[in-house]
């Protein structure tokens, strides 16, 4: 089996991960880092680590392994950019909840990730598929969308007491809707959710791990992929 680098990127921070048991490895990102920066910060990190491929998860709106849109949290370029090439190694990419969504699922019961951070990450797995969403956009109340409400900004600006309301009160509406046996919350602000709702564990950053080793995971004839990421 090729040993796989798996690298998160985040809207604060970028993370490497090589194995379950070695300690992540993570950079600063932001509203300025572009993929040029990023590549050398990832050759420099991971530079005594040996790795034959490389899964990439990317917080923006990924299809059929590309990135769709330039992300909102940071810098421009990333749209077309050749990764395989830029790193000398194959690579996969993947939305960044999607990832986590691949590495939180367990078997059986369908699992909706979604990931509170700088924005609202989204994603549902079952059995042998992965879909990323962007649930983040749908219309909110009066005005605005759900990544306006649920993401850090809307922390900040109607304090933790009212966000972690419209957090439970969103989540729970999610799962009905996705007809989900359990929802994954993720990202950096999920710990500071106090009770969850009945059907909704925490997940965990270390889940892009296995998200990534999935993402390379292929059938007994080494070409089709155990795992379609629609």
């Amino acid at each position: 089996m090729k040993k796989i680098l798996v690298v998160d990127v985040g809207g604060s921070n970028v993370k490497l991960m090589i194995s379950a048991d070695e300690k992540r490895r993570k950079f600063r990102s932001g509203p300025k880092l572009a993929p040029e920066e990023t590549i050398a910060q990832i050759k420099e990190v991971a530079a005594d680590w040996d790795y034959d491929a490389v899964a990439l998860g990317f917080p923006s709106a990924v299809r059929d392994g590309k990135i769709l849109k330039e992300p909102k949290n940071l810098g421009k370029g990333w749209v077309d950019y050749d990764f395989g090439k830029a790193l000398g190694k194959p690579v996969r990419v993947i939305n960044d909840a999607a990832l986590q969504a691949l590495g939180s699922y367990d078997g059986g019961a369908r699992t909706l990730f979604l990931g509170l951070g700088t924005g609202l990450g989204s994603a549902v797995a079952w059995e042998g598929h992965v879909l990323s969403l962007e649930l983040g956009f749908l219309p909110y109340i009066n005005e605005g969308i759900l990544e306006d409400q649920l993401g850090e900004a809307g922390m900040e600006r109607i304090g933790k007491k009212d966000w972690r309301r419209e957090v439970t009160r969103a989540i729970t509406q999610l799962k009905i809707a996705f007809i989900a046996d359990q929802v994954v919350l993720g990202g950096g602000n999920a710990k500071l959710i106090e009770e969850l709702p009945e059907g909704v564990i925490l997940g965990h950053n270390r889940n892009a791990y296995p998200g990534g080793l999935r993402l390379w995971e292929m059938q007994a004839d080494g070409k089709t992929s155990k795992w379609q990421i629609l």
